[in-house]
Parts: structure tokens; C-alpha cells; sequence
């Protein structure tokens, strides 16, 4: 494993001016990564207002230098395969590379928002599967493709300047159908423990991380992947498992990480102050990055 790398989620709740200190402090502190959510509505935001994400990571990309930027994750529940393609190309260009391309099923409550429909557990899969094909065959340069709900025709124009990589891919999978995406399409796997999860004790979590981290191995192997390759990624917080609780839940979280064979952890982003709460501040979390051995600076996506 070429080392750790670690993650700050960015809930884009506040006006650009604090949120460009933010993301300049995250860089300063030591992560390598800083991710911004995808919703229409979040019911546990009541009266809150979210930013949409994609012109808030353009915009992180000139108040910093070297900080890669993405989506934990972009919802196929209200996007589709070519806007997002297009999106997500337009951002890698004007971040100069920096983009991670979280995708994942998204929510009831945005396709709710996006068109008053809600759509079953099932539809979602079925919906999420089409978006990663689809934007696979985007980004490959086809002028149409159908899938079972989704498809589109007619386009002519490049998905992304000419000589330019594609944006890496993070998919988020916790059941067997996701992970078949990430082995067939993912440069890297995205999980949060899924949600029923959250409701885990420590150990339980971690050993539920364990599990799926295998079942994304196994749609490697099926696909001829080599899944030693695969970027593996992990969203904390959610649950029992807290990092922010103090500087040494912070380090052991990564120790644990490490143990579980994934190369990125990510929790939200450091605050200018722990008056908001408890957990570390800027300061404390640059101690325990600097001092948890298992950090590589920036050795890759995701």
C-alpha cells in the first residue's frame, strides 16, 4: 500500500468567503483530500441552505495549491450521464487534475425533490448502475447509449478536452450489486459502513467494513482486476465510530484503517475552533496527522 491518505468532508452549508477559509485550512492542516456533498434536500438540515457542489470545488481550486478535490458522492438519483460527465470534466480541467469522481445511488428524498417521485430500493440500484455505465460510455466517447432507465443520444461534442485523463472514479458500494460497478468500473471503492451501519458498535463496524472491503476483492476477481489496485476509501462519523472525539480517537481511527486495508479515511474537515464542539481543532488535528504513521502525504486519488 503506497500510505494513508485522509479525507474532509465539507458540508457546503455556509457563504463561499467562510467556506474558502475552510478549505484553505484543511490544506494547511495536512489532509490530502476535501469532499463536498451532493444533495437536493437533506432532512436532517431543516431551514439549512446547501450549496451546489460543483461550482464550490472550481472555486476551492483557486484558494488552494495542491489539495485534491471531490464528491462523497455525486447522486445518480437526480443526476444523469452526460450532465455529469460534463460536469465532472469541467471541473477536472479548471482543477488541474484534482477531481475525484465520488458517484453513488443517492437518496429518496432527492429524487423526491428533483421530480416528486420515490423511487424503491430496487429502482435506485437500477438507476445507479445505469448512471456508472453510462457515464463509463460518456467519457469513452459514444455518441449514444440505453440502458434500463436511463440513455441518451445525439451527442457529438468531446466529454472533455482533448489530451486529458479521465476523472477518477470512486464508487460507493455496501451490497453485492454496487460492488460489481466498482470491479467493473471503480479506480477506487467508497463506503461509509452503509446504513445500517451506523447503528454498529466499534468492533461490529469495523468488521462490517472488513466484510464488504472482501466483497469488492471478489467483483475485482469476476472482472479480471487486479484488486491490490483498488483504491479503497472510508467515510467515518456516521456511526459509533467518531474521530473527532480527541486526537487519540483520531489516530487510532487511521491505525484501525490501515488494518482494514484501505488506503483513504475521511471525517469532517478541521474547525478554527473546538467551541462548536468537541474534537480536535486545527491545531490538535495537524499534531495527530503529523504524528499517526500510517499518513503519506498525497501519494494518490481518493
Amino acid at each position: 500500500m503506497a500510505g494513508m491518505r485522509l479525507g474532509a468532508l465539507v458540508l457546503q452549508t455556509r457563504p463561499w468567503d467562510r467556506l474558502a477559509v475552510e478549505f484553505r485550512a484543511i490544506e494547511d492542516t495536512a489532509y490530502d483530500v476535501a469532499y463536498v456533498a451532493d444533495h437536493l434536500t437533506v432532512p436532517s438540515l431543516p431551514g439549512r441552505w446547501l450549496a451546489e457542489p460543483w461550482p464550490v470545488l472550481a472555486a476551492a481550486a483557486g484558494v488552494t495549491r495542491e489539495l485534491d478535490f471531490g464528491t462523497l458522492v455525486s447522486s445518480s438519483a437526480f443526476r444523469s450521464p452526460v450532465t455529469l460527465a460534463r460536469l465532472a470534466a469541467t471541473t477536472q480541467d479548471v482543477t488541474g487534475g484534482r477531481l475525484v469522481l465520488g458517484i453513488g445511488a443517492g437518496t429518496v428524498h432527492c429524487a423526491a425533490a428533483d421530480r416528486d417521485e420515490r423511487p424503491t430500493p430496487g429502482d435506485m440500484a437500477v438507476r445507479f448502475a445505469d448512471m456508472v455505465t453510462g457515464l463509463d460510455a460518456v467519457l469513452a466517447g459514444q455518441s449514444a447509449w440505453s440502458g434500463r432507465g436511463l440513455g441518451y443520444s445525439g451527442v457529438d461534442t468531446l466529454p472533455q478536452p482533448g489530451g486529458q485523463g479521465r476523472p477518477f472514479l470512486l464508487v460507493a458500494a455496501h451490497g453485492p450489486r454496487a460492488a460489481d460497478l466498482v470491479g467493473r468500473f471503480g479506480v477506487g471503492w467508497s463506503t461509509y459502513g452503509g446504513a445500517s451501519a451506523t447503528g454498529l458498535a466499534p468492533e461490529e463496524f469495523w468488521q462490517e467494513v472488513a466484510r464488504q472491503s472482501v466483497m469488492v476483492s471478489e467483483a475485482c476477481d469476476r472482472h479480471e482486476r487486479d484488486a491490490g489496485t483498488l483504491r479503497r476509501s472510508l467515510l467515518l462519523g456516521y456511526g459509533s465510530v467518531q474521530p473527532l472525539a480527541s486526537v487519540d480517537d483520531y489516530v487510532a481511527c487511521a491505525e484501525r484503517a490501515v488494518t482494514a486495508g484501505l488506503t483513504s479515511w475521511s471525517s469532517t474537515g478541521p474547525r478554527e475552533s473546538a467551541a462548536a464542539g468537541s474534537g480536535p481543532t486545527r491545531t490538535s488535528t495537524r499534531r495527530a496527522c503529523a504524528g499517526c504513521a500510517a499518513h503519506s502525504r498525497r501519494p494518490g486519488r481518493a
